[in-house]
């Protein structure tokens, strides 16, 4: 599509999207991306000013970082948590200031499991955070006694009962994000962290029900995502992250288009689809970084499974979101590092695209400055 006959049409990016009985202003996603600055899992004045500065951006689904759903679930102790009804009242300020400026309030549940108890990625190398915090490992656990990388623990293997009480925590952990009020719930069940590792026949060894064929090894991945549908609103949206590759040769696109077939047969809504991160501290990737890189998978998984996406990876500004979507290729664009570098990213990519040239979008607060302001730039 030529710019001029975008100028003639309401770019997609900023039609709505309906998901159940939710309906995003636009196609702007924040994805998740960790702070480390929770203490307890409790969100506080820094994740509110953080994440409510891309809901005055106008992006339409704002996500949390991910939320362990119990305290040995964490990456690092400084992480989100929902595994306690105490910490609900903390998500709800974040929630209302959220809604208030006109965007819906995401947030994402995990286990960390073999990759838990790790440094904060600013860390120096063996430290865990703050010492006067008292921060201290943990045990960390697997679907295998294999560890993600070379200096990782070894994970002890998790015993059948113990998966049924996760498939629970996992399950009580939406039941307090809808209780917070959250519009939208992710799963992340990618780069490497529980579910990402019972996908893989790299990580899962075990020849139980767990293991084994790739049925086994997505049994339960898939009765988590059970638990969390059972215990979140029916209106109410419900996306999870994956892996498309895990990186490591295990699992691959077509077993992506499997799962996601399951998935949609369980209520998700959206596959927010990445890849890599099996091995080792980052997300190792079995491709070159590059712009959109992660696109194709997207589109893969929307088309071989018959379910609405969302792009994520190296997309950068608003041109480059409408072409993903005119082409079909995904439903809703994630952008994180590009959000840090530039929280007003949604308006920006309004401008690009020509239908806010007025800042009619802002915030009236900041809007009505903006305005004023154009007309005293030189011409």
């Amino acid at each position: 599509m030529s710019e001029g006959e975008l100028s003639l049409s309401k770019p997609l990016l900023f039609t709505p999207f309906t998901m159940r009985g939710v309906v995003a202003p636009n196609r702007c996603v924040v994805s998740p991306m960790v702070q480390y600055r929770a203490t307890d899992g409790e969100v506080n004045d820094y994740h509110l000013v953080h994440l409510g500065k891309f809901a005055l951006g106008k992006f339409g689904i704002v996500f949390t970082e991910n939320c362990a759903v119990e305290p040995q679930g964490r990456v690092t102790q400084g992480d989100l948590g929902l595994w306690d009804d105490a910490q609900i009242e903390s998500h709800r300020r974040l929630v209302r200031f959220l809604k208030q400026e006109g965007a819906l309030a995401a947030t994402q549940i995990t286990h960390a499991g073999r990759k838990g108890s790790t440094p904060r990625s600013f860390d120096k190398p063996g430290e865990l955070g703050p010492r006067e915090a008292g921060w201290k490992k943990w045990e960390v656990v697997g679907p295998s006694a294999v560890p993600a990388g070379e200096g990782y623990p070894t994970p002890r293997q998790l015993a059948a009962p113990e998966l049924e009480g996760l498939v629970r925590k996992f399950g009580e952990a939406a039941r307090r994000a809808d209780a917070a009020g959250y519009d939208v719930i992710e799963i992340h069940g990618a780069h490497g962290y529980l579910l990402a590792q019972f996908l893989s026949p790299i990580s899962n060894t075990r020849n139980d029900q767990y293991g084994g064929d790739r049925a086994g090894r997505m049994r339960f991945p898939l009765a988590a995502a059970q638990a969390v549908r059972s215990n979140w609103p029916e209106h109410k949206p419900m996306f999870i992250r994956v892996s498309a590759v895990d990186g490591a040769g295990g699992w691959d696109v077509e077993d992506t288009i499997a799962y996601a077939r399951e998935l949609k047969a369980i209520g998700i809504d959206v596959v927010d689809t990445s890849s890599g991160g099996l091995t080792g501290l980052s997300t190792a990737l079995p491709v070159k970084r590059s712009l959109g890189f992660q696109v194709p998978f997207a589109a893969a998984v929307k088309r071989g499974a018959g379910i609405p996406t969302m792009a994520v990876g190296l997309i950068l500004d608003g041109p480059q979101a409408e072409a993903i979507l005119q082409a079909g290729d995904a439903d809703l664009i994630a952008i994180g590092r590009q959000a840090l570098y530039d929280p007003f990213w949604a308006l920006h990519a309004a401008q690009e695209l020509g239908c806010d040239s007025d800042f009619d979008m802002w915030t009236p607060e900041y809007g009505w400055w903006l305005e004023k302001r154009k007309n005293n730039l030189p011409k």
